[in-house]
């Protein structure tokens, strides 16, 4: 909106979905009658260059607001919704300064470009980072867009500024009794300069942030109106699906019997690409006959990056981490725990250790591909980051990365599935088909082709050891995990450092432990790793947090009340501990028998993830070798909020996650393939073992936290907590199915 400056004619998609040449004001004129205050269309790679060097992200209102007729909003939001509710959120912060009423936005994702790099000069969506992370410049925005409004009433009316205010949707002149709605001067606010400052509402007069506004995209999912990359067509297209090695690595040698695929009916075409076998067909489900009805003969490739080792188990590779020795790289140091360890009352040693785990969305992987008259690639892909998703494309098409267009649609599941993963992403099969055939193609990986280039969560081992003194309190603490972390695979590892994603949710924890250390030896993992739902603090609190209430154990100290004592120095995290007491009717470790005569205990954990505070508590109870929950109480300091209504939903959604993770959740690898490939041999949790879950909100002032994620981690640390007092014995592995129980019913 500050940069109104004509724009040459750009490439942009016309209804039916094909390209054609338009120029920006042809596309001001253009857009539904719209008056729009603004719209960035992708521009020539030097232009690009010039504008980014120029751009702060977040600044510019004409990237993210076009203000229609009707006075409702469109706004591209720089975060893609998963679920999470990102897109409501982003209407109550804009529409809080704007003066809009959030019901009255429409989002969608921003296409990719130099306006949209809020998380540190990039874009990502996830690490729970979305709202802490572009919070201010949001509220600049539509503060910046209201101003430009008032200025351009003030015009139209011939009064001071001074004079207006606005109403939700409109300007007010109070004076005479005139108001002007906003699609009536957006044309003109559009024209002027971006204010150098604006007043930003005070915190006490917010009608929208920090109230329960409904979700935006709630009717369309539940109407079935809302459209996934699953669902997207254009005209002309194809449909492809696709059958993987078995071992990731594997080419595709022979086709036994390619003849009679080909004469099967819809299809049109049969294709070898790297590792994989493709049909194309006139629908997706003949496609997907055909392909499963090719037999293939696979040989080895030489030199692959990450194949798959034909004698690889995760048995075998969870041996190898435990059987590593040594101390590590340190990654926190406190203190002298080695000589603290040396001249202990007592030593706790213990290790523990946690599968691999698929990340299980809902909406299969798929991607549409489609090259235009003009040499531009057009991409409709789920993705967590555009414009990583954009410059790989452009890799893979040797192409310029503005000849490539990306449509982000919401997403069917996140969960960090999403993001630019090597070998489990269909886009780049996609790219090659639409280019084989000459036309637009979707391609569609089944559940089982999932299931076997997925990327997991890690595998790791962490051993402990911890010294108390002649009371039973610990004076030293030392964690050596034991793998490798994510970041480090997808970022870059360097061998003298640690990758955080690898200790996170064992170093920094607050507990007062005077000597600690915190160190990681890395081992090569030969899966493809990825990210997973509040990544290393999905196992690293269960290990830490469980080996607290061990380590409690060993000097006869109630866990609760040793935790709420280390606590004594951190009054935020034990206001958040005495919480979740208070919220679960007062801390009971039991077992104790519960008032329909069921024997219980209850497990606490604390976590400390992606910039929020987390207390659980979990109530349990046994019944012929299966752990039942019964109740999860969570206390959750974010420091701040914008929607309790979806901090609410998404702890629920995390202790479902974490609690499936807990009991259910393993991939097993034997001979280099993983043994699920479907739900049938992946089991996760159902409904009818869903806990009640009680979520008390503690707004702290501290910054402002993530949500999407930190609802995980204490759960599973809770359950084994909890499980351990009942089953007399500690646990030190997930998932809890593989735990025998035999006998300790009650």
């Amino acid at each position: 909106m500050n940069d109104m400056t004509p724009i040459a004619s750009e490439v942009v998609t016309s209804e039916n979905g094909k390209p054609f040449k338009l120029s920006r004001r042809g596309f001001l004129g253009a857009s539904l009658g719209a008056l729009v205050l603004g719209v960035t269309l992708p521009v020539g790679r030097a232009r690009a260059q010039a504008a980014a060097a120029a751009i702060t992200p977040g600044s510019r209102v004409a990237a993210f607001l076009e203000i229609r007729p009707d006075s409702t909003v469109l706004f591209r939001s720089a975060f893609i919704e998963g679920g999470q509710g990102i897109f409501t959120a982003m209407a109550q912060i804009v529409g809080e300064e704007l003066d809009v009423d959030p019901a009255n936005f429409v989002v969608e994702g921003a296409p990719p470009g130099p306006d949209y790099l809020l998380t540190g000069g990039g874009r990502f969506t996830g690490g729970s980072m979305s709202v802490r992370m572009s919070y201010d410049a949001m509220r600049k925005l539509g503060a910046s867009a209201r101003h430009m409004l008032l200025q351009a009433a003030a015009a139209r009316l011939s009064v001071p500024v001074a004079e207006l205010s606005t109403e939700p949707g409109r300007v007010v002149h109070s004076a005479s009794g005139r108001a002007i709605p906003y699609g009536e001067i957006a044309d003109a606010a559009a024209g002027l300069p971006l204010p150098t400052d604006v007043v930003l509402r005070d915190r006490a007069d917010f009608r929208w942030i920090g109230k329960p506004v409904a979700r935006l995209d709630v009717r369309d999912k539940s109407t079935g109106k809302a459209k996934y990359s699953i669902d997207l067509k254009v005209d002309g297209m194809l449909y492809a699906a696709v059958q993987h090695s078995p071992r990731l690595g594997g080419e595709p040698d022979a086709l036994q019997n390619e003849a009679d695929v080909r004469g099967m009916p819809g299809v049109h075409s049969i294709h070898s690409l790297p590792g994989v076998v493709a049909v194309v067909a006139d629908s997706w489900w003949r496609a997907r006959m055909a392909v499963e009805a090719l037999q293939v003969t696979w040989t080895d490739a030489v030199g692959t990056a990450h194949a798959m080792p034909a004698d690889f188990s995760t048995e075998a590779h969870m041996a190898k981490l435990k059987a590593t020795t040594g101390d590590g790289v340190a990654f926190e140091s406190e203190g002298d725990a080695e000589s603290a360890l040396a001249s202990a009352a007592r030593v706790v040693e213990a290790t523990y250790d946690a599968p691999y785990l698929a990340h299980g969305q809902l909406e299969p992987p798929s991607a549409l591909a489609r090259w235009n008259d003009d040499g531009s690639l057009e991409l409709w892909i789920p993705n967590q980051a555009p414009e990583m998703f954009q410059a790989e494309a452009a890799k893979l098409a040797d192409i310029a990365p503005e000849k490539v267009i990306i449509h982000s649609p919401m997403l069917g599941g996140f969960f960090g599935r999403h993001f630019l993963y090597q070998t489990a992403n269909p886009f780049p099969q996609a790219i090659q088909l639409a280019k084989a055939v000459g036309r637009p193609v979707k391609l569609i990986w089944s559940r089982e082709e999932e299931f076997l280039r997925d990327t997991l969560r890690p595998m790791a081992a962490v051993r402990f050891r911890a010294g108390l003194d002649a009371s039973g309190m610990p004076v030293a603490l030392s964690a050596v995990a034991v793998g490798e972390g994510p970041t480090g695979r997808w970022f870059g590892r360097q061998p003298d450092k640690v990758d955080g994603s690898a200790v996170e949710g064992i170093a920094g924890k607050v507990y007062t432990i005077p000597n600690r250390r915190v160190g990681q030896i890395h081992v090569d993992d030969p899966a493809i790793i990825g990210f997973w739902r509040s990544v290393g603090h999905s196992m690293n609190d269960f290990f830490y947090e469980t080996f607290f209430d061990e380590m409690a154990d060993a000097g006869q100290q109630d866990p609760y009340e040793l935790r709420h004592r280390l606590l004594a120095d951190n009054p935020r995290h034990r206001t958040l501990l005495e919480a979740v007491a208070e919220l679960s009717g007062g801390w009971r470790r039991g077992p104790f028998t519960a008032e329909d005569g069921t024997r219980r205990a209850r497990g606490v954990a604390m976590a400390s993830p992606f910039g929020s505070e987390v207390a659980t508590i979990a109530e349990v109870s046994l019944k012929q070798s299966e752990i039942i929950v019964h109740d999860v109480w969570v206390a959750i300091d974010p420091g701040s909020i914008v929607n309790p209504a979806i901090i609410d939903a998404q702890v629920n959604s995390a202790v479902a996650l974490g609690l499936s993770s807990a009991l259910l959740e393993e991939v097993v690898y034997v001979d280099g393939m993983p043994q699920a490939r479907n739900y049938d041999g992946y089991p996760i949790l159902t409904p009818d073992r869903m806990p009640r879950v009680h979520v008390r909100i503690v707004e702290s002032g501290a910054p402002m936290g993530g949500i999407g994620e930190p609802g995980l981690p204490g759960v599973p640390p809770a359950i084994a907590n909890a499980v351990s007092v009942l089953a007399g014995k500690r646990v030190r592995s997930l998932p809890l199915s593989k735990l025998d129980l035999k006998g300790v019913d009650g």
